[in-house]
C-alpha cells in the first residue's frame, strides 16, 4: 500500500489549455510531477480549447490512458445521512491522530488511507493560514465537504487510483477558500488541476500561499462554458483509431468552421457575452475594486479621506493628485478586508490631469479602463463609486450631462451624486468599465460633478495595468 507521495509542482510552465491537456507528470518511486495551474482571462478561443480538451481526454479515458473530469460547480451537501457519514469519517481521522482516513468510495478506488490522511492534514493547514480564526467546528465542516467532493470525483473514475495513472481535473472561476483548498487537496493525491479563471481569480490570502501557478490568457470575460458530459463524447471515443505514428486520429465533433474566416471557429452564442451591460446590482459589486484612502500627517493623524481605483494587479491604485499630494503617508481600506494597508509610495503623479498612482503590497482585482471604441454621449447612464464624507464605497447612479474642457483637461460632467471624499472614485459605464475618475463637484449647483475622462487615464496608467 502506498504510504507517501511526494509531489513536485509545476516542473514545466503550462500556459494554455492545450498544454495542460498534453502534459503528463513523470513518476519516480514515490515522487510524482503534479501540475496546479490557473489560466486567467480569455484570449477569444477558450470555449473551443475546452471543447477540444473534453473530446480528446474523454477518448483517452475510454482507452484507459487517463482519468478526466471537468467540474463546473462543486455540489452542495444537502442530505443529512451523507453529512453524518462523512462526519463519522472525520471523527475516525481525529481518533487515529490524523494518520488514517477513508471513505467507502476511496476504499473502492484504492486510495491509500495514509496518503488521504496526510493530504487532508496539509490542506487544513493551508486553510488555517488563510483565515484569522479557524475553530474545530470549522475544521470538521471543511473536512466533511472535502470528503464528499472527493467521492464525487472518484465516482466518475472508471479505474482504480494508482500513482502512475494520469488524473486531470478542470474547474471554473474558483475563488472561495474552501473550494480552492479542495483542488489543492486533489493535487496532493497526484492529480493535475487546471482552474479556468476567465472572470475572476483567487484572493490575495491564497495567492500568497503560492501553491498554484497563474498565467494570463487575456482580459477578464463573462463566459458560459458548457457542462462536461462524458456521454456526449462516448461515440467519438469509440472511434479512436491509432495511426502508424505516435499521434492519434480522433473522430470528434467540434464547433462549425467559419469558412469566411479561414480556420477560426465560430464561438457559440453563450460565449459571446464577454461584454454586456450589467445590472445596477452587478455594478455595485464592483465596489470591491474601489478603495478608501486615508490621508495622514507627520503625526499619523487623519487629515482627510479620498477614494481610489484598483488599476493593476500588483498593488497599483489610481487616485487624484490632490488626494495623494496632501499627506505624509496613506492608509488603504479595501471592502471585505479587515487589514489596513499603509503606504508612502506615490509611484507617479500629474498635476495637470490631477492623477496619481499609489502602491500597496497586496494583489488586487483591477477594473478595466474603457477602450473608447464608441464615443461617450450625453444622456448615457453611469454609476459612481467612492467614499463621500468617509462613507465607505457608496454607489450612486446618474447620466452624463455634458463634456467640458477645464484648464486644458477634457472632463466628463455627470449627475451621479458625489461629495467630499469621493475624489479618486470610479465613474463607470454600464459595462463596468472605468470611463472617468471623480475629481470635483460644484457646491453651488445640484449634481454638477466632474471626472477626468478615460483618454487621460489610459495614457497615465500605461505600464501599471495588468
Amino acid at each position: 500500500m502506498e504510504k507517501t507521495l511526494q509531489c513536485r509542482y509545476n516542473a514545466m510552465d503550462v500556459t494554455s489549455v492545450a498544454a495542460f491537456e498534453q502534459i503528463r507528470g513523470g513518476v519516480c518511486q514515490d515522487r510524482k510531477d503534479v501540475y496546479f495551474v490557473r489560466l486567467l482571462g480569455d484570449h477569444g478561443t477558450l470555449w473551443h480549447d475546452v471543447e477540444r480538451m473534453d473530446a480528446r481526454l474523454s477518448a483517452e479515458m475510454a482507452e484507459g490512458k487517463c482519468m478526466y473530469h471537468r467540474i463546473c460547480k462543486l455540489p452542495g451537501l444537502a442530505a443529512l445521512d451523507k453529512a453524518e457519514y462523512y462526519a463519522g469519517c472525520y471523527e475516525k481521522w481525529k481518533q487515529s491522530s490524523q494518520e488514517s482516513l477513508q471513505t467507502k468510495t476511496s476504499i473502492q478506488k484504492g486510495v491509500p488511507q495514509a496518503l488521504l490522511a496526510s493530504a487532508c492534514q496539509k490542506v487544513v493547514q493551508i486553510l488555517v493560514q488563510s483565515k484569522k480564526t479557524f475553530t474545530e467546528s470549522m475544521e470538521k465542516n471543511f473536512v466533511v465537504k472535502v470528503l464528499f467532493w472527493l467521492d464525487q470525483v472518484l465516482e466518475r473514475c472508471s479505474q482504480n487510483w494508482r500513482k502512475e495513472l494520469s488524473f486531470k481535473i478542470v474547474s471554473h472561476n474558483v475563488n472561495r477558500n474552501q473550494e480552492y483548498c479542495f483542488f489543492y487537496f486533489l493535487t496532493l493525491l497526484g492529480m493535475d488541476v487546471l482552474l479556468l479563471q476567465s472572470a475572476q481569480d483567487i484572493g490575495p490570502e491564497l495567492e500568497q500561499v503560492g501553491i498554484s501557478r497563474a498565467f494570463c490568457l487575456g482580459e477578464w470575460a463573462e463566459l458560459e462554458v458548457p457542462t462536461y458530459e462524458y456521454e456526449r463524447y462516448s461515440a467519438s471515443a469509440k472511434d479512436v483509431q491509432k495511426t502508424t505514428g505516435r499521434q492519434e486520429m480522433i473522430k470528434i465533433t467540434l464547433p462549425q468552421r467559419d469558412r469566411s474566416k479561414g480556420d477560426r471557429f465560430k464561438q457559440p452564442k453563450s460565449s459571446q457575452i464577454e461584454r454586456r451591460e450589467k445590472t445596477f446590482e452587478e455594478l455595485a459589486l464592483l465596489a470591491s475594486s474601489v478603495v478608501m484612502v486615508g490621508i495622514h500627517d507627520h503625526r499619523g493623524e487623519v487629515i482627510g479621506t479620498g477614494s481610489g481605483i484598483m488599476i493593476g494587479r500588483k498593488g497599483y491604485i489610481l487616485t487624484n493628485n490632490h488626494v495623494a499630494s496632501g499627506g505624509c503617508f496613506y492608509t488603504i481600506r479595501i471592502e471585505e478586508d479587515e487589514n489596513v494597508y499603509e503606504t508612502e509610495e506615490v509611484i507617479k503623479y500629474n498635476q495637470v490631469l490631477d492623477l496619481a498612482v499609489l502602491r500597496i503590497h497586496r494583489d488586487l482585482t483591477p477594473l478595466p479602463v474603457y477602450s473608447g471604441k464608441q464615443r461617450l454621449v450625453r444622456g448615457q447612464r453611469v454609476v459612481a463609486i467612492g467614499s463621500p464624507l468617509g462613507l465607505f464605497n457608496s454607489v450612486s447612479d446618474g447620466i452624463i450631462s455634458g463634456f467640458r474642457v477645464i484648464d486644458d483637461v477634457d472632463m466628463i460632467q455627470f449627475t451621479a451624486p458625489i461629495s467630499r471624499g469621493s475624489s479618486g472614485g470610479a465613474l463607470l459605464n454600464m459595462y463596468g468599465e472605468v470611463i472617468g475618475i471623480s475629481t470635483a463637484g460644484m457646491d453651488r449647483g445640484q449634481n454638477i460633478n466632474l471626472a477626468v475622462g478615460y483618454e487621460g487615464i489610459k495614457l497615465f496608467v500605461q505600464g501599471f495595468t495588468g
